[in-house]
């Protein structure tokens, strides 16, 4: 963890996040919302402004993406081939660049390296929170291939060079502690990383399990039939802007209308509490009922990862999405805005999202009781497997379930 000396975690600064904590780290429960007058900075602060890019909002179109991955999948392969003796008695198929994760086969009898990394701009202002969601983001990736112990982590941080030095020793520690915590939450720990000065702030890390190949789930075995199930609500996105909007008369403007102040407050703290939520009990759960394979919603929406699921299926199915669940008001609130996230078509991005499940129709039922009593958070069907080409859509009139906000 010596990178970490770096990143400015002097003792009055972490003074200030047992101050934060309500003085024991461990009780969560007790820790209040970041208050920068607290940390003696100014009542303006705002993490977000530290993710100020130009441009930031044209993210790398998903296609070009998937060529990239493509291009090293055939490249994995290539290389495999050289490699065949080694693999022919080994019962691992060789997955490589999977779905969410990387899953490689080791020379170790029968244990695979199943790998995965994220990282990237602050997207609430609550130091500690975006520290949980940054960790509960990388680990996603684990949770949708069904698996749910991680071996080990790597943090990854970018300290923003326009912080100011009171600035950076207040907002690292916290950023840190939340990663921390969450992953003592998901049962493994941070061994170390990379710390460097940058334009912006970053933050996100590695997941790493070496595990047999009955703890990972592949996800290509939907059948018609399968229903599909959804562990979050939609709206992240909305919510987050939607926040940082009370703050700009000329946006607030275009949405007061159709949302009061306390319902973007609330929205806001949902949408934190449910991006810092793990997705572990969710993949657990997915072996309970049999999953057939899933993904999680992030950077390209719902329908873009579920495009991209279904076009990793053996059989010749589609998906076919009916119901989408949201966020209270952000539906509204999104289409005040001239539908610039494109919310409804399935296209707004989604950070630390649920994980899309196909199940057996007779499981689904189950699994989403199953989730609510263990989590207390409710998971939904929002729709059907079919034959088809392995595409996916979303109906021309989806029901919009509306997701009551945190109070």
């Amino acid at each position: 963890m010596g990178d970490y000396q770096v990143a400015g975690v002097q003792q009055d600064a972490l003074g200030a996040v047992q101050l934060e904590l309500g003085g024991n780290p461990n009780t969560l429960a007790l820790r209040r919302p970041f208050d920068p007058l607290a940390h003696d900075l100014e009542a303006s602060f705002r993490l977000t402004r530290f993710a100020d890019l130009k441009g930031r909002g044209c993210k790398v179109p998903q296609e070009v993406l998937n060529k990239l991955v493509e291009g090293l999948q055939q490249d994995y392969n290539s290389a495999a081939e050289h490699e065949h003796a080694h693999f022919m008695h080994m019962a691992i198929p060789r997955i490589g660049i999977g779905l969410d994760c990387s899953v490689t086969p080791l020379r170790h009898g029968g244990l695979c390296l199943v790998q995965t990394t994220d990282f990237f701009y602050p997207l609430v202002d609550d130091p500690y929170m975006m520290g949980k969601i940054a960790c509960a983001n990388v680990l996603s990736d684990l949770y949708a291939m069904g698996v749910t112990e991680c071996d080990n982590m790597l943090m990854l941080l970018g300290v923003s060079t326009k912080m100011t030095e009171k600035e950076r020793d207040v907002v690292i520690p916290l950023i840190m502690r939340g990663f921390k915590d969450s992953a003592l939450e998901a049962g493994t720990t941070v061994t170390g990383g990379q710390t460097v000065v940058n334009p912006w702030c970053t933050i996100g890390g590695v997941a790493t399990t070496v595990c047999q190949p009955n703890e990972y789930i592949v996800p290509d075995n939907a059948v018609v039939g399968d229903v599909l199930v959804l562990t979050k609500p939609l709206g992240t996105q909305v919510a987050v802007n939607a926040h940082q909007w009370l703050d700009q008369p000329e946006r607030w403007n275009r949405i007061k209308l159709v949302v009061s102040e306390e319902d973007v407050r609330k929205a806001y703290h949902r949408a934190m509490d449910s991006m810092a939520r793990l997705n572990r009990i969710a993949s657990r759960l997915m072996h309970k009922y049999n999953a057939h394979g899933a993904t999680d919603i992030t950077g390209f929406g719902l329908l873009g990862h579920a495009q991209t699921l279904a076009s990793h299926q053996k059989n010749e199915v589609s998906f076919v999405i009916h119901n989408l669940p949201v966020i209270a008001k952000m539906a509204a609130v999104a289409k005040a805005c001239g539908n610039m996230f494109q919310l409804l078509q399935g296209h707004s991005a989604e950070t630390s999202g649920g994980l899309l499940i196909c199940l057996p129709r007779e499981q689904a039922a189950a699994y989403c009781k199953d989730i609510e009593q263990q989590e207390g958070y409710q998971a939904w069907i929002i729709g059907i497997v079919e034959k088809g080409n392995r595409t996916a859509r979303i109906i021309d009139k989806p029901r919009v379930i509306e997701v009551p906000a945190k109070e």
